[in-house]
């Protein structure tokens, strides 16, 4: 059976659609946690309310690991197909219901309340998201391109990364700074909402991968909890090879509009501009680097990013805070978005097949959204109240070189464990 790379370009482009828009909508939350604080938190200073904005951010990563386990258990249970539809109709829900909740002067204290639980259900969601699509496009890849299709989940997430610094740009030209902050804010989610249907017509046609299909044991979700216990030893090093690739992406996406014009005092178009060439430089190199992988190994690609990672971030950043402009914001982003994808090229798939094959959804599922809880939904949050606290405005950089240093650490745990799949 020959099934040609021309059939499977289509279910690439399916499964990444709605990737994307899962990412779109849960990103756009950090761009906007100035305006979202004013609005739902106010606070005695505009640093209270963006600390209570970048947490409810956080808080959304908090219910990762249990959409992980619930829904990556659905999936691997159920289906791909199924559970790709379930969460996309999660997110929907999430999303609309931060778009349309009166600000805290209308309603009081639920509207910070609804706020919240709207990004729980997001949260939910994204927790098997993202294992869902890379599980399906490592069972549909063409031999030897595994590297170069499973980036393709990240590479889609860049999509909405562009997406929504265009649509930023857009309203920072046609509203003023006061629109926005009174509900020119709202205008990002509603697009959101808008193509949801598109998305869900798309996914509504997806072929289960052959690989699930053929399988005759179905393991029920209680079983595949006890497997993901007995394979503690797989996913907790995981965890940690996962927290570099997490701190990179929100350093260079989410938190940049609140680093670029809270700490560094740069334009919102300036900072807009950036986040959309970022955005284009992660979607050239995510894939280049999948493929990469494929030729050279995972682990070579993977320790020399890290060590990369851990010896220049500081540095940049130190460059960027001593005379912070426009022209030094996009070279340092730049130059972290592509020790970011030649790391999270290599780093999704082989997390897809470290993965023991009837708890892949689960397993891959658990380790990512525990470290974006831990790491990646609070790099804001934390880079915002370490810059407060020392005054140190190249504080992301420390944070960022931490990640990498953790991530050689596991690399080093997981190498006498040998890979599940070939």
């Amino acid at each position: 059976m020959h099934s040609g790379k021309p059939k499977k370009v289509w279910p690439v482009v399916q499964v990444a659609a709605g990737n994307l828009l899962e990412m779109y909508d849960f990103t756009v939350f950090g761009y906007y946690a100035a305006a979202i604080g004013r609005a739902f938190f106010p606070g005695g200073s505009e640093y209270a309310s963006l600390m209570k904005s970048l947490m409810t951010f956080g808080a959304g990563y908090l219910m990762r690991p249990l959409g992980a386990v619930l829904l990556g258990a659905y999936i691997d249970h159920a289906g791909r197909r199924k559970g790709l539809l379930l969460t996309l109709g999660l997110m929907a829900v999430g999303t609309l219901s931060i778009a349309c909740v009166p600000n805290y002067e209308v309603i009081g204290i639920v509207a910070p309340l609804l706020v919240l639980l709207g990004r729980l259900v997001q949260g939910l969601s994204a927790g098997v998201e993202l294992g869902g699509v890379s599980v399906y496009l490592s069972e549909i890849a063409t031999p030897g391109n595994k590297g170069f299709f499973v980036a393709w989940q990240s590479a889609s997430q860049q999509v909405a990364v562009m997406l929504a610094a265009v649509v930023g740009l857009i309203l920072s030209q046609q509203l003023t700074p006061a629109e926005m902050t009174q509900w020119g804010w709202r205008i990002p989610l509603l697009v959101g909402c808008a193509i949801l249907p598109f998305l869900y017509m798309m996914r509504r046609s997806l072929q289960e991968t052959e690989e699930f299909a053929q399988r005759t044991h179905r393991p029920t979700p209680s079983m595949i909890l006890r497997s993901l216990v007995a394979n503690r030893r797989i996913v907790l090093p995981a965890v940690l090879i996962v927290a570099l690739s997490n701190v990179g992406f929100y350093l260079i996406t989410a938190y940049t509009p609140t680093f670029g014009e809270k700490t560094l005092r740069l334009n919102n178009t300036s900072v807009q501009v950036v986040l959309l060439c970022v955005g284009f430089s992660n979607f050239i190199w995510l894939p280049v680097m999948g493929a990469l992988s494929d030729r050279i190994g995972r682990r070579k690609l993977l320790g020399g990013a890290a060590a990369l990672i851990l010896l220049t971030s500081y540095p940049v950043m130190l460059w960027l805070a001593a005379s912070p402009s426009f022209s030094r914001l996009l070279l340092t982003e730049l130059w972290v978005s592509f020790m970011y994808s030649a790391y999270n090229g290599a780093m999704v798939v082989y997390l897809v097949e470290i993965m023991p094959v009837d708890v892949r959804t689960a397993g891959f599922s658990v380790a990512y959204s525990v470290s974006a809880a831990i790491f990646g939904g609070f790099t804001p949050a934390i880079c915002t109240y370490m810059i407060e606290q020392t005054g140190n405005r190249a504080f992301p950089g420390i944070w960022l070189s931490l990640a990498g240093g953790v991530a050689f650490l596991a690399l080093a745990l997981l190498r006498r464990h040998r890979l599940h799949s070939h």
